[in-house]
């Protein structure tokens, strides 16, 4: 990937200089990616379907809805996350410069909250949290922070070829060696997982660590991939990408869409075709290591296709309840883990395994639509969402 010649604003070699530091499209990106985040963690949330008995149950429905979700939103909205975790670095630090802070302190504190944030929401709520990872992979990014946008382009295309290399080799060794899974041995995890999140809320967090100590080793795989995104959005930061990009670059947005959506979609539907069928589940992480080289072609054509809609006069007022969405993003996040935490485990209702995803999504996109709404009523009234608060305070050491 290379980006467009950079148009330069002023003299300095950084970012010039925004009311607080923020850039409209990062927001407006943001609130998109909250809809696929969602989306995709509400399927793991929700867990399999089954009947009263604990049987699986397959429905079409179910089957069709699950593929979409994973051909058209699986992978792609936690790069567009890394992405923008890169670009507002460069923001920070930008920031910290103005008002004549050293930056080392401020992004340490950060990371620090980011990350004891990260292990309350994985233990208490969703063992598949994202911002441990973030915290941790934060401090890889402050140490190659200088890097030149051209050499952390490259460093980039090298991690995302490892952790893709990573995922083909495991699922060949997986296809070579193993056999087709058992539906007894499904249907019992299932039976034990279901058991487990109906349980009380003990059971639940039990289980939480349980899959995150599992998930450590796939964490390093794919955090090789974030680490990728966040570079670019570093790259994408020092040239000043999101600045009035419609105006400055909307023929380099455009090209994009055109190139990367037939590739993303095609590596898409094969990684579809791996996970959820007609290939069995010893094909999963090769359609994987697909998905992996070919999500960031996907995910740069959604997030160009979407500023240049939104860039139009009928759809500024979408794009700014969407930046505001972005605003209170790391609330909405962990709000969204709460409401179905009450909803299917044993801190509420233990719906969990009660409904398919054909059911789940409408449930998303109405969760989704009251957060858009309640965001819009609580920044009229307050600067910052509560956890962004509470990490903004941590990172100046300061009352906000």
């Amino acid at each position: 990937m290379r980006f467009p010649p950079r148009v330069r604003t002023h003299s300095g070699a950084e970012p010039a200089p925004r009311p607080e530091g923020r850039v409209r499209d990062v927001d407006v990106l943001r609130g998109f990616a909250l809809l696929g985040i969602l989306l995709v963690n509400a399927r793991a949330m929700a867990g399999p379907h089954v009947d009263p008995a604990g049987v699986p149950v397959v429905s079409w429905p179910d089957e069709v809805a699950g593929w979409l979700v994973t051909a058209l939103v699986s992978g792609k909205f936690y790069l567009l996350f890394s992405f923008l975790f890169g670009y507002s670095f460069t923001l920070q630090r930008l920031s910290a410069a103005r008002a004549g802070a050293p930056f080392a302190p401020r992004h340490l504190r950060r990371s620090s909250c980011l990350f004891l944030l990260g292990l309350a929401h994985g233990f208490l709520l969703f063992a598949g949290d994202v911002l441990t990872v973030y915290a941790v992979l934060g401090l890889v990014l402050f140490a190659v922070r200088d890097l030149a946008p051209r050499t952390a382009l490259r460093a980039a295309a090298l991690l995302v070829a490892a952790a893709a290399g990573a995922l083909l080799a495991w699922g060949l060794l997986t296809i070579a060696l193993a056999e087709p899974q058992q539906g007894q041995n499904t249907a019992a995890a299932v039976h034990e997982a279901v058991a487990a999140y109906r349980g009380d809320p003990a059971s639940v967090v039990r289980t939480n660590a349980r899959w995150l100590r599992d998930s450590l080793g796939w964490n390093v795989v794919y955090g090789a991939d974030m680490l990728a995104a966040f570079l670019v959005g570093l790259a994408a930061g020092r040239r000043e990408l999101l600045a009035e990009t419609a105006g400055r670059y909307r023929a380099w947005m455009v090209q994009i869409v055109i190139s990367g959506l037939p590739v993303g979609l095609a590596g898409s539907m094969f990684m579809a075709f791996c996970r959820n069928g007609p290939l069995d589940a010893r094909w999963y992480d090769i359609g994987s290591a697909v998905g992996v080289l070919t999500a960031p072609a996907l995910t740069a054509a959604y997030a160009c296709a979407l500023l240049l809609l939104l860039s139009a006069r009928p759809c500024r007022r979408v794009a700014a309840v969407l930046a505001g969405a972005g605003r209170l993003s790391l609330t909405h996040y962990l709000t969204q883990s709460l409401v179905m935490a009450l909803v299917f485990t044993g801190y509420g209702l233990g719906w969990y395994g009660r409904y398919g995803t054909a059911a789940v999504l409408p449930g998303c996109i109405a969760l989704y639509a009251a957060q858009l709404a309640a965001g819009r009523w609580l920044l009229r009234r307050f600067r910052y969402g509560p956890a962004e608060w509470l990490l903004r305070a941590a990172t100046l050491a300061k009352r906000p």
